[in-house]
């Protein structure tokens, strides 16, 4: 199993009292860590309001982050989880996306999705259109960027997206173009999306339900002829460690006291269960080691984990490094 790391950005209220000024600096010195030890990949979000509820509060934009993990890491690899298609026209998310890989040599992953939270897409000027509308675009947006990475140029008349002759040059350094993780469990069209371009799935974390989305993308890929053995399933994690149950208690206490001075407590506690469900990699070592061991032997051989508190301490991502990592490596 190889494992990525979310990198706090704001939209999880993961930044709250942090000085504005100071922000990137913990951001950039976490990446920093993340470079120099056992991780795969690092994520940001591509959002631009908090969760649970909109706030004030800070949420960095995704691919202004990817530019400059790509100038300040040198090894891990940088990806998103995950770019909303309908935020950026697909040629132009191209062409930013080749930069960024030229920049960091050739680290770039791109998630990508149909995208999904209403408030932020309403309040900067996107409409909302249907599901059906959003998965269309991210379809042919798909189809735009693998073939301008692989020609360098593109061209295509769709329903919802038309290029003619976009350049993008120079291409990636990635020989096969930028790979591309696509991410949702929609059975009839997300799935089917990912089966015929992508590299990476990522959906659901929860054992039964990640075992019949494997199951949907296996049917799809027979039907479009594709390798289903050659798609990498990963699934997101929400991690809060402690050496005892009781320490991972009053780590979640902590978290729950700062999110829920700036947010609704009750939504708070939504996104607080989240992270302390049975589906989740909180708990002790032994406890995450068995629950992430289960999605592996499901197929899982990529998890992404998110430490809620990693901005501020990371002895919790610490232990995880120490003790889990390499029982699962």
């Amino acid at each position: 199993m190889r494992f990525g790391l979310f990198i706090p950005q704001g939209w999880r209220l993961d930044l709250i009292d942090i000085p504005t000024a100071s922000q990137w600096e913990v951001m950039r010195d976490l990446a920093a860590h993340a470079d120099a030890g056992p991780w795969d990949s690092l994520w940001v979000y591509d959002h631009f309001h908090t969760v649970p509820v909109p706030t004030r509060e800070a949420t960095h934009e995704a691919w202004t982050l990817m530019s400059a993990y790509a100038a300040t890491t040198s090894r891990i690899k940088l990806g998103q989880m995950c770019t909303a298609m309908s935020y950026r026209n697909p040629a132009y998310l191209a062409k930013v996306a080749a930069t960024v890989d030229i920049i960091s040599g050739g680290r770039v992953q791109m998630g990508i999705g149909g995208g999904w939270y209403e408030h932020e897409w309403r309040a900067y000027g996107y409409g909302f259109p249907s599901a059906g509308v959003r998965l269309a675009r991210l379809d042919e947006g798909v189809q735009i960027m693998r073939d301008a990475w692989r020609d360098g140029i593109v061209s295509l008349d769709g329903k919802h997206y038309q290029v003619d002759g976009a350049i993008v040059e120079p291409k990636p350094l990635q020989e096969n173009g930028i790979p591309l993780w696509i991410a949702g469990g929609g059975e009839k069209v997300t799935l089917k999306i990912a089966a015929k371009y992508a590299q990476y799935t990522n959906f659901t974390s929860e054992p039964d339900g990640f075992r019949h989305k494997s199951a949907v993308l296996e049917g799809h890929c027979a039907d479009v002829g594709t390798d289903y053995g050659a798609i990498v399933r990963s699934a997101n994690f929400n991690a809060i460690v402690g050496t005892s149950e009781a320490e991972v208690s009053d780590r979640v206490e902590q978290i729950r006291a700062r999110q829920q001075s700036k947010a609704d407590p009750q939504a708070v506690e939504a996104m607080l269960s989240n992270a302390t469900s049975p589906d989740s990699a909180t708990g002790t070592p032994e406890q995450v080691i068995e629950r992430l061991t289960r999605l592996r032997k499901l197929g899982c051989d990529y998890a992404i984990m998110y430490f809620p508190d990693a901005a501020y301490d990371r002895s919790s991502l610490e232990l995880f490094e120490r003790e889990v990592i390499p029982a699962l490596s």
